[in-house]
C-alpha cells in the first residue's frame, strides 16, 4: 500500500497524493477576472469577448459545501491557476507580515490559515491529475511547476517579518489566553518555519531554496520514469497454455487488458503489484514467472531514459547538504525530529528487533517451500519468483488452505459494503450514493456521509478502484478538503484509490485476502479524515505525525476478519453463500503463516530507506549500497525488498516518507496493542472501546500530542508483545519490553 506524505503548505510544495495526502479546499472567492483593455480597439457591432474564468480559481459550487470542478479541469488550465493562486497567497502573507498591529494569533496565525485558501482549491484539483491522470500534457505542466511551487513554499517560511510575528505568537502561546488547540497550532507553525530555514542567514536561506527547487523538480522526473515503466511494460501471453495455473479471475482481468490495448485474443499482465502478485502466486509457468518478476522488480532500473539510479544519488547528496544547513547531521536526524521516533536511534532500534526473529521465520518457509518442489521433482532452487507460488502450495499442506478457495468470496463490491457497516458499527456513519456531483473519471463513484444516528452531514467519500493509463500503481487515500470550523462547518471530502483490474461487465471483481485488507487500510485513513473533529484545518484529520498517521489505517485492517464482516459480506460470486466457517477458522490458524516473507520484505525496505539517509555526505551508488546494505544483514537470497530502490516512490517522489518508511512497523506496534483494547473489552464492537479510539485518535487529528491521545485511549504506552505475537514471533522477555515505551514520546 503506497503511502505519500501530506502536503502542508509550509513542508512540502509537490502533491502527488497518497494514502494520507491531506489537502485543505477554501471559500473565500478569487480575484475577479480580467477584462479586456481600456486601450484596446472598440467595435460597436461585436464587442471583443471576456475570457470565461478558469473553473479551478473559482470557488467551489453545488451541494455539501461544494465540490471540485473535476467536470470543467482541462490541462491547460493549471499553470495559470497555480501562478495566479499562488500570488495571490503572497500577497495575503505580505500584508499579513506588514499588519502595523501587534502579531496576535489572529491576525497572524489565524490569518495565514485563511490566506492559502485559493491556492489550496486549486492544489488539490492539481493533486488528483498527478495521481490518477498523468497524461503527457500534464507531465510537462509538472516539470515546469513543480520548482515553482518549492519555491512558493520557501518565499513564505523565508518572509523574515512573517516569522517575526509568529515567533512573537508562538512565544506568548502559554500567557495569552490562548486555547490548547490555539497553542498546538502556534507550536506547528513555529516548528514548521525554523525546520524550513527561517533562522537561516541570506545565504543559508538562499541555497536552501535552490536545494528545495531542484528536488522539486528530481522528485517529478523520478515519478515519471516509474510511472512509463509501468505503462510501457507489460508481459503479453498469447497462448492458452501459457495460462497453465491461472484462476479464472485473473484470466478473465488479463485478457481484458489485452483487449483495453487493442490486442484481442491475448492475455495481458500489466507491469503493477495488483497485476504481478497474482501471476506470480499462481502461474505454472517457471520462466513467465521469472519475467513478469524482473519486469516489475526492474522498474527505473534499466538502464535508459527511464532509470532512476543519477535522479536518487542527486537526490540524497542534495538532501544532506541540506540537512547540514539547517543544523542535523543527517537527513534522518532531521526527518524524525518532528515525529514519535524522535530519532533514526530509536526507529532503527524497533526495526533491528523484529528483524532477526523474521529472517529466522524466513529460513523455515523457504525449507519447507523446497521440500515441496523436491517432491514434486521440480529440480529448482527456490528463487524470488518461486517465493509466492511455493508458498501456496506450503499453505494448502500445513493448513488445506488455498488463496483460490478465498477469493471467490472476496467480492469487491462485497467488501466495500462490508467497509461501510464496521464504519457504521464504530463510527456510526452512514454511506449513500450520490450522482450529483462531477468526477474525473467515469469509473469514479461518490457517496454522502451522515451520522447514522441524527442524520447530520459528515462528509463525501470518493472511490476510485480500478487501473487505467496515467494513474500511479498501488492505493492510497487523498483528503480533497479538510474539514475545519475556522469560518463555520466546513465537511471532509476525501477519496480511497486503488489499481485493481476490471473483469467484463456485470462480472463481479474478486480480490485477493491482501489486497482486501489494503482495501481495509486505506479506508481507515478515509475514515480518519472523515472522523476529524477540529477548528484549524492544518490540524485536521491526517495532519500528524508521519510514523502515527499509520496507526488508525492499520488499525481498521483487523476488523476485516472478524466474524460478522465475513458472515455478511464474505459471499461467494456464483452462489450467494457465505464462506463457510470452517473455511474461516483454517484462514484464523494460517493467519500467521508466511509472516517472515511478508515481515523481511518490509523491513528491507525500511532499513536500506534509514541506512541512505544516515549516511550523511556519502557519494551513493544506488544499486551497490542497495546490494551491500542487504548483503550486510543478512537478506535472504529467495527475497527482494518490498521497494527497490530505483521504484521506491515513498523516498524518491517527494520528501514524504524519506527516511520514514520505519513507520509502518511503528505504527503497527500501537496497532497491535490497541486491537486488544477491543479483545480485553466486549469484542471488536466494543461500543465503548470504539468511542475512546473515536475520541481520542480518529476525530482530534494534530490538535494534542499523538502520545497523550494514545494514552487517552489505551490507558498506557503501547508494548511491542502484541506485534510479535500478531506476526508469530517470539515474545520478547519481560525486561526487553521497557523498549516499546520508548516509541511513543512528547514532542
Amino acid at each position: 500500500m503506497n503511502v505519500r506524505t501530506p502536503l502542508t503548505l509550509l513542508s512540502c510544495a509537490s502533491i502527488l497524493v497518497a494514502c494520507t495526502a491531506q489537502m485543505t479546499t477554501m471559500t473565500t472567492p478569487p480575484p475577479p477576472p480580467a477584462t479586456a483593455s481600456a486601450s484596446a480597439p472598440a467595435s460597436a457591432s461585436a464587442p471583443a469577448p471576456v475570457a470565461a474564468p478558469n473553473p479551478l480559481l473559482l470557488p467551489w459550487v453545488g451541494p455539501y459545501g461544494g465540490v471540485p470542478p473535476f467536470d470543467k479541469v482541462a490541462v491547460d488550465q493549471f499553470k495559470p491557476a497555480l501562478e495566479q493562486s499562488m500570488a495571490d497567497a503572497l500577497a495575503q502573507m505580505d500584508r499579513i507580515a506588514a499588519d502595523p498591529q501587534p502579531a496576535t494569533f489572529e491576525n497572524t496565525i489565524a490569518a495565514m490559515e485563511r490566506a492559502t485558501r485559493g491556492f489550496e482549491r486549486v492544489i488539490a484539483v492539481y493533486g488528483v491529475w498527478s495521481a490518477n491522470k498523468k497524461s503527457p500534457d500534464f507531465q510537462k505542466v509538472e516539470q515546469e511547476m513543480e520548482p515553482k511551487l518549492a519555491a512558493f513554499s520557501d518565499k513564505i517560511t523565508q518572509n523574515q517579518p512573517l516569522f517575526a510575528r509568529v515567533q512573537t505568537v508562538y512565544d506568548a502561546r502559554e500567557k495569552s489566553g490562548l486555547s490548547a488547540e490555539q497553542q498546538r497550532l502556534a507550536w506547528k507553525v513555529y516548528t514548521d518555519f525554523v525546520r524550513a530555514g527561517a533562522r537561516l542567514d541570506t545565504a543559508g536561506k538562499k541555497r536552501v531554496a535552490e536545494i528545495n527547487q531542484r528536488l522539486a523538480a528530481l522528485f517529478t522526473l523520478f515519478g515519471q520514469h516509474v510511472l512509463a515503466d509501468e505503462n510501457d511494460l507489460f508481459l503479453a501471453i498469447e497462448s492458452e497454455a501459457d495460462l497453465a495455473g491461472l484462476p479464472a479471475s485473473l484470466r478473465t482481468s488479463a485478457a481484458a487488458e489485452a483487449e483495453s490495448r487493442k490486442m484481442p485474443g491475448k492475455w495481458v499482465i500489466r507491469n503493477t503489484r495488483s497485476s504481478v502478485v497474482p501471476f506470480l502466486t499462481w502461474s505454472d509457468r517457471r520462466d513467465l514467472r521469472e519475467r513478469a518478476w524482473r519486469m516489475f522488480v526492474e522498474r527505473g532500473d534499466r538502464g535508459g531514459a527511464n532509470d532512476n539510479n543519477a535522479i536518487i544519488s542527486e537526490i540524497l547528496a542534495l538532501r544532506a547538504e541540506r540537512a547540514k544547513l539547517l543544523g542535523f547531521p543527517t537527513h534522518a536526524h532531521w526527518r524524525l525530529e518532528n515525529s514519535m521516533a524522535k530519532t533514526p536511534e530509536r526507529a532503527i532500534e524497533l526495526l533491528e528487533q523484529v528483524w532477526k526473529p523474521a529472517v529466522a521465520r524466513v529460513r523455515q518457509e523457504v525449507t519447507d517451500m523446497q521440500a515441496v518442489a523436491n517432491k514434486e521433482k521440480a529440480g529448482i532452487k527456490i528463487e524470488p519468483w518461486d517465493y509466492r507460488y511455493y508458498s501456496e502450495k506450503v499453505r494448502k499442506q500445513k493448513y488445506d488452505l488455498d488463496s483460490n478457495q478465498i477469493k471467490p468470496y472476496m467480492q469487491l463490491e462485497k467488501l466495500r459494503e462490508g467497509m461501510f457497516w464496521v464504519a457504521g458499527e464504530l463510527f456510526g456513519f452512514q454511506f449513500e450514493p450520490i450522482t450529483d456531483v462531477p468526477v474525473f473519471d467515469p469509473d469514479v463513484r461518490v457517496w454522502k456521509v451522515t451520522n447514522k444516528a441524527t442524520g447530520a452531514p459528515v462528509g463525501v467519500w470518493y472511490f476510485d478502484p480500478y487501473a487505467r493509463p496515467g494513474k500511479r500503481s498501488g492505493a492510497w487515500m487523498t483528503g480533497y478538503r479538510s474539514q475545519h470550523k475556522l469560518d463555520g462547518d466546513v465537511l471532509p471530502i476525501v477519496s480511497n484509490n486503488a489499481n485493481f483490474i476490471k473483469g467484463k461487465p456485470g462480472e463481479p471483481v474478486l480480490i485477493s485476502w491482501d489486497d482486501a485488507e489494503t482495501l481495509f487500510h486505506e479506508f481507515g485513513h478515509a475514515l480518519h479524515g472523515l472522523s476529524s473533529n477540529v477548528k484549524y484545518p492544518s490540524l485536521s484529520g491526517t495532519e500528524v505525525f508521519r510514523d502515527y498517521v499509520e496507526f488508525p489505517s492499520q488499525l481498521l485492517e483487523h476488523w476485516l476478519s472478524t466474524p460478522e464482516v465475513l458472515g455478511k459480506f464474505a459471499v461467494h460470486a456464483q452462489t450467494g453463500q457465505p464462506i463457510p466457517k470452517e473455511l474461516v477458522q483454517r484462514i484464523e490458524k494460517a493467519s500467521t503463516f508466511n509472516q517472515g516473507f511478508d515481515t523481511v520484505e518490509y523491513l528491507s525496505s525500511a532499513i536500506v530507506d534509514m541506512k541512505l539517509h544516515t549516511a550523511g555526505d556519502q557519494k551513493i551508488d544506488p544499486d551497490a549500497f542497495e546490494r551491500d546494505t542487504l548483503n550486510a544483514l543478512g537478506m535472504p537470497k529467495e527475497i527482494v525488498m518490498r521497494h527497490r530502490t530505483p521504484q521506491f516512490l515513498h523516498l524518491f517522489d517527494s520528501d514524504g516518507y524519506s527516511a520514514g518508511y520505519y513507520s509502518y512497523l511503528w505504527a503497527d506496534v500501537l496497532t497491535a496493542d490497541a486491537y486488544q483494547a477491543f479483545v480485553e473489552g466486549k469484542g471488536p464492537y466494543d461500543k465503548e472501546v470504539a468511542k475512546r479510539l473515536r475520541d481520542n485518535v480518529f476525530a482530534v487529528g494534530n490538535t494534542i500530542d499523538p502520545a497523550d491521545g494514545y494514552r487517552k485511549f489505551r490507558g498506557r504506552d503501547a508494548r511491542v508483545d502484541a506485534l510479535m505475537k500478531d506476526r508469530g514471533f517470539p515474545v520478547p522477555r519481560p525486561a526487553k519490553t521497557a523498549a516499546p515505551a520508548k516509541i511513543i514520546r512528547k514532542n
